[in-house]
């Protein structure tokens, strides 16, 4: 097996915003860091896991970008990139979790205090994902789906999340 290029590592990662988008980076910019969460994830056989796991955020792609990597133990190892987009004034969501085999594509934007991200999973349901409840240091993360065009929503999971000491 070959060894990962530390220059791989040095190219993907920026120090900051990117200068040309600097004002708009600033949605996601705040959640660069370290973050630790209790979390709820309703099945959909109906049972119910509680577990804790971990967020890193960081700047990527001379920082036109944010990548996350999110953690929970035996329910999900994946990552985020989130791509302003200066012609929808929005972000491209992508979300991969190689363990699960899942992959979404969102849209995302403020709304009011909350950051939203809309899109649809390959069966056509509705995805909702929000952050909402922002602090400083802290913040709650809701997934939630419809399979009803957006008349109902079903609460995924819930993440209550804190900023790693």
């Amino acid at each position: 097996m070959a060894a990962q290029s530390s220059a791989f590592l040095n190219v993907l990662k920026a120090a900051g915003p990117a200068s040309d988008r600097a004002d708009k980076m600033g949605l996601y910019g705040w959640l660069i860091g370290d973050w630790t969460f209790d979390a709820v994830v309703n099945r959909d056989d109906g049972t119910q896991h509680n577990g804790g796991g971990e967020i890193y955020f960081g700047w990527v792609l001379e920082g036109r970008a944010i990548q996350d990597v999110w953690i929970l133990p035996g329910i999900f190892h994946g990552t985020t990139l989130r791509v302003y987009d200066p012609g929808i004034d929005a972000w491209h969501i992508l979300w991969n979790d190689p363990l699960k085999q899942l992959y979404t594509r969102q849209i995302g934007r403020a709304q009011g205090r909350d950051i939203v991200q809309l899109g649809k999973t390959e069966s056509g349901a509705l995805l909702r994902w929000t952050f909402t409840d922002i602090a400083p240091n802290a913040f709650r993360w809701l997934g939630e789906r419809s399979v009803d065009d957006g008349a109902t929503w079903r609460l995924q999971s819930e993440f209550k999340v804190r900023r790693a000491a």
